[in-house]
């Protein structure tokens, strides 16, 4: 192994450790919360976790195994089940993802009908949809023999061995990418910047009512207006920054997939 190849199966290592010890966190949680049972959030949680650990458990060792080996880790039979859970996990993560935003939505620019809107039937049929969308690429991948081992990935994934399939691959690649990643970055940028224009009307709501606050007290002191007016400023960008934070998580986890595949 060179040196790069040995830094490479590091980081895997890395991530896989960080991976799983985060997911199990997580899941730890929802089990010893009754109070995060009981939100219909978190069954999008619940289902994100369940993909990030398997995903964690079943893809990363083959691909460590695989940079470590420079072959296919296991037989066909294997790699195929493998590369089938990939494509199906990772769409499965992205839409679990999308479903948290438009959750998110309803709650803050819908909050008096929210729970009305938002049931666990309701996050049951999400899910459901999410788990059918995710399902049909890699049943279809599997169908047409363009799942296998790719070495430049070095892991079981989508991959046409076949010259005369090229332009079905590509529109099916195009397709596939399209409905789960794109799809999925629309939805987030869609309902959070809905969020942050109704969080904005609120803090403008708020500093209204913390400057004329501040006019009539005419006799506090410097130090405590100065407070009032930094945490005003914090207020207006905490919003932004959360938000900015999650559609950036999305991009940094997905994207090197999207433009690697």
């Amino acid at each position: 192994m060179s040196i790069w190849e040995v830094i490479l199966a590091f980081v895997v290592v890395v991530l896989m450790l960080v991976a799983l010890l985060a997911n199990v966190l997580v899941l730890m949680c929802f089990l010893y919360s009754a109070d995060i049972r009981k939100q219909v959030p978190g069954l999008f949680i619940l289902n994100l976790t369940f993909c990030n650990l398997l995903m964690t458990v079943s893809n990363m060792p083959l691909t460590l195994a695989g940079i470590i080996f420079k072959s296919q880790p296991g037989g066909d039979q294997i790699c195929h089940i493998v590369g089938f859970l990939e494509t199906f996990l990772t769409t499965n993560s992205m839409l679990s993802m999308a479903a948290l935003s438009i959750d998110r939505w309803i709650a803050v620019v819908f909050p008096l009908s929210y729970h009305s809107k938002m049931r666990y039937r309701d996050a049951a049929l999400i899910l459901s949809y999410t788990w059918l969308h995710s399902v049909s690429f890699p049943i279809v991948a599997a169908s047409l023999s363009w799942v296998g081992f790719h070495h430049l990935y070095a892991s079981c994934t989508l991959y046409n061995k076949r010259p005369e399939d090229r332009t079905q691959f590509v529109i099916f690649t195009g397709v596939f990418h399209t409905l789960s990643f794109l799809l999925s970055l629309i939805v987030l940028c869609f309902t959070y910047l809905k969020v942050l224009k109704v969080a904005r009307f609120h803090c403008k709501r708020i500093d209204v009512i913390t400057m004329q606050t501040l006019v009539l007290l005419v006799d506090i002191h410097p130090s405590v207006r100065e407070r009032c007016l930094e945490e005003q400023k914090r207020r207006r960008q905490r919003a932004t920054k959360k938000i900015s934070t999650f559609i950036g998580t999305f991009i940094l986890c997905f994207a090197p997939y999207v433009i690697t595949r």
